[in-house]
């Protein structure tokens, strides 16, 4: 009986595997997601400013929407908090000594820390609560941040109207030196967009970040001197000079002492540190164009996972 071998048929050659990103390339495809470049980026966001304004205004309006009072509490919240603050600081602990026309300065102080904590707190979220929105379309993710930025300031803007009648009920005149609120806010305004914008990528990375936040905040508002006057209470004091400086150079307490001499006649350019409007200004630049670039360096992880 006869066998019969069977030779194996030569292995076949295999072809080289596609080189897919040049085939992507050659058909004009490109990574879903990816991060465009700096200024490609700035183009998308302001081609989308109308978004970007709308979004701010609907959040805004719907903040209160189950509310009966409605809007009137973007205005109540603050005034509320600084009636505590004032019973508590001004009255049982006696920060309001030496301190004139205290009132207005304790609601100045209030509104404007209340534009810094709510725009940093609604950042530290903005990602990671609103995940379905970033995974279902596609847009510059620091649209978000910077429309809860606009958001607060819309919702200051309502609260700096109760600001000036209480300033005029309290004696404080209106003055030339008011004109100052919006070199101020703008400063200010862009300094908090850049601190969102760091917290929202912290917050898209590691969420548990936004239960520590209130901490955070809380500790830093305590420093700022919102309560306080800085200078009056820490003038006799044996605290060393640079810590002085430190308390008075913080971003939020220059925000803060700004706003107060543009509004408030007895608020002297004396209470205010050296170089207050270059020290706010680089407050501002440095947090604003770097909080940018560092949100931006990550643009294509937001979403994911």
């Amino acid at each position: 009986m006869s066998q019969v071998l069977h030779t194996p048929p030569p292995a076949s050659v295999q072809a080289d595997p596609l080189d897919l990103p040049e085939l992507a390339a050659r058909h004009g495809l490109s990574v879903s997601g990816a991060r465009p470049s700096l200024p490609e980026y700035v183009r998308q966001l302001w081609a989308r400013r109308h978004f970007i304004t709308a979004f701010a205004t609907a959040k805004l309006t719907a903040q209160y929407s189950q509310a009966k009072l409605g809007q009137v509490w973007q205005v109540m919240t603050p005034l509320l908090n600084a009636a505590v603050y004032y019973f508590i600081f001004g009255v049982l602990l006696g920060t309001k000594q030496g301190v004139p026309d205290y009132v207005p300065f304790l609601v100045t102080g209030v509104f404007v820390w209340t534009f810094t904590q709510s725009s940093i707190m609604a950042g530290t979220r903005a990602i990671s609560g609103n995940l379905g929105l970033v995974r279902a379309l596609h847009f510059p993710r620091a649209a978000l941040p910077i429309s809860f930025c606009i958001q607060q300031l819309q919702q200051l803007l309502f609260s700096m109207a109760a600001l000036f009648v209480i300033l005029l009920c309290f004696g404080v005149p209106v003055a030339p030196s008011w004109l100052l609120v919006l070199p101020a806010l703008l400063l200010q305004s862009l300094f908090n967009a850049g601190v969102s914008m760091i917290m929202a990528r912290w917050g898209a990375q590691t969420p548990d970040i936004a239960q520590l936040m209130p901490f955070v905040l809380r500790t830093w508002m305590y420093v700022s001197g919102v309560m306080w006057s800085i200078a009056a209470t820490l003038k006799d004091t044996d605290l060393p000079g640079w810590a002085m400086t430190a308390l008075q150079c913080n971003p939020a307490a220059v925000y803060i002492d700004l706003m107060r001499f543009a509004l408030i006649d007895s608020f002297s350019a004396s209470q205010l540190p050296p170089h207050v409007w270059a020290v706010a200004t680089g407050w501002a630049v440095l947090f604003g164009i770097g909080g940018f670039i560092y949100f931006w360096k990550a643009e294509e992880t937001y979403g994911r996972g």
